[in-house]
């Protein structure tokens, strides 16, 4: 069995060789052969010194250097792209994951599953990002079905396959087990141990949760309607047209009512029967509408199975040093 381990770095300079002591003595200790994937983010720091430093003490290290910021996400899927292991482990540089959770990991995924993830039952975070933090994995289970207590952990642990069908990009890191799971694979979590931060500041602030909102809505209909759109976008647009002919006939039988003199000289029913057609015609337009982009979003999905643009460009790579 092989290894990866996935690091996406910002900032880092203080924590990263203690992170690494302490990979390097668990995977010693359980004989695992190990190759560490650091991907320098854009820091402005000394970390790409530092990992650079690191790459002659620990041969199995890989030096990752972006040009600039492209966030966490972008870091991720280049890792992915160049590790060889059979097992993926994903984890953050400020020493808040233990890599003393490795082996548990590694258990958990010899019982069947795909993806395991991390619980940080107890967290060493401020009030003000565990709260929302919360409030949001249930949003997330809720709708996608998928049921864990901490999507946004960021240790996991993956089977090399599952990297090789799902592809990250915007900030959607955080939703990789919802994205396996639409892929049939298994998903599970364990509890992990979470440390205070040691060194630096978070790297987020509140505006992670609306991006997170914004993501989940993009996930879910990707999950749910990703190869057919037009299911969605098509159904919603029968729907209005539906509704906007309804609103059409029943405004023109109104109007036959009110001429036939049933409710006397009165101007309301015949102003109110306008308003109800242009509220119909309006839905009948906006109907057919949906139902174009939801036509045009299949011929898109059909022409477009499997981008390869990069979301991030390298500056360097360090390959292991053998």
């Amino acid at each position: 069995m092989k290894l990866s381990i996935v690091i996406p770095v910002y900032n880092e300079e203080e924590s990263l060789p203690r992170l690494l002591e302490r990979i390097d003595a668990v995977t010693q200790a359980n004989g695992y052969t190990t190759e560490i994937v650091l991907i320098d983010d854009g820091s402005t720091d000394t970390s790409w010194q530092v990992i650079t430093e690191l790459r002659q003490k620990y041969p199995g290290v890989i030096g990752i250097r972006f040009r600039r910021n492209f966030g966490k996400a972008a870091a991720l899927q280049t890792g992915f792209e160049h590790v060889s292991g059979d097992f993926v482990m994903t984890m953050d540089a400020d020493l808040q994951d233990d890599p003393a959770e490795i082996p548990r990991f590694l258990e958990k995924m010899a019982e069947g599953f795909d993806v395991v993830s991390g619980w940080k039952k107890i967290r060493h975070d401020p009030w003000h990002k565990v709260g929302p933090s919360r409030v949001f994995n249930k949003m997330v289970s809720g709708l996608t079905g998928v049921s864990l207590h901490d999507h946004n952990c960021g240790m996991k642990c993956y089977r090399a396959e599952v990297l090789k069908e799902v592809h990250l990009y915007g900030e959607l890191h955080r939703f990789i087990p919802v994205l396996a799971a639409s892929r049939g694979f298994r998903v599970s979590e364990i509890v992990v141990t979470h440390h205070a931060r040691e060194f630096g500041v978070s790297k987020y602030g509140f505006s992670r949760f609306l991006k997170g909102f914004l993501d989940l809505l993009s996930v879910k209909f990707v999950t749910s309607f990703g190869q057919r759109p037009n299911h969605f976008l098509g159904g919603f647009g029968v729907v209005l047209f539906g509704l906007g002919v309804g609103f059409v006939l029943l405004a023109w039988l109104f109007s036959l009512f009110c001429m036939a003199g049933c409710l006397g000289n009165a101007l309301w029913p015949m102003w109110l029967c306008g308003r109800v057609e242009i509220l119909g015609f309006l839905a009948m337009i906006l109907g057919g509408q949906g139902l174009g982009c939801g036509l045009v979003a299949e011929l898109v999905t059909r022409s477009h199975q499997n981008p390869t643009a990069s979301n991030c460009s390298i500056r360097e790579i360090l390959e292991k040093v053998e």
